[in-house]
């Protein structure tokens, strides 16, 4: 790919991103291609489809979550600091970009390859900070990397429409997480 398409691509992505982050999944695409300072056509010579403009913002936010883990885990005081930072982010993505997730799994198969490699990213990025984290006795031990995932994601869901309760719950999570006295 040339590299002004390249650029154009990560413009676009960018863009969608925040357009799907403000107006929704169902905002126009053009106004997305506007954004990113291209015409419709270039949008579309990239994305076909909205579904394939989704797939691709879905992807490249897991990617940059999983890409978090390793930079939380060279900048944090402690491993459990890194787990902590990594999983509001996380929780972050799942209460401000859950009708992203959810369009796409109403558009492809969640045994998808996007999907899989998107599992299996959070969970090994997840997994290596959890492993460090309960080697330095920071976490308990009867965690396996899933279950922060899964933890997050219920954050993410259930404050959906209070937003202001994530911080709280979690709060709970890290009590929980923490090696029982």
């Amino acid at each position: 790919m040339r590299a002004d398409a390249r650029r154009n691509r990560e413009r676009l992505l960018t863009c969608a991103r925040e357009v799907f982050g403000t107006d929704g999944i169902d905002a126009p695409l053009d106004e997305i291609a506007r954004r990113a300072g291209v015409g419709p056509g270039t949008l579309y010579r990239h994305f076909p489809n909205r579904d394939t403009l989704i797939e691709a913002v879905y992807r490249s936010s897991i990617e940059t979550l999983a890409g978090l883990a390793a930079e939380f885990e060279a900048d944090s005081d402690t491993p459990g600091q890194a787990v902590r930072r990594w999983l509001t982010e996380v929780s972050n993505f799942y209460l401000h970009q859950r009708s992203l997730a959810l369009a796409l799994k109403a558009a492809i198969d969640p045994t998808s390859e996007t999907f899989t490699l998107c599992r299996k990213l959070l969970v090994e990025a997840g997994g290596s900070l959890m492993n460090r984290a309960v080697a330095a006795g920071e976490i308990r031990d009867d965690l396996e990397p899933l279950d922060l995932l899964r933890l997050a994601n219920g954050i993410g869901a259930s404050c959906e429409h209070s937003p202001e309760s994530a911080d709280r719950l979690r709060s709970v999570m890290f009590e929980g997480l923490r090696v029982p006295a």
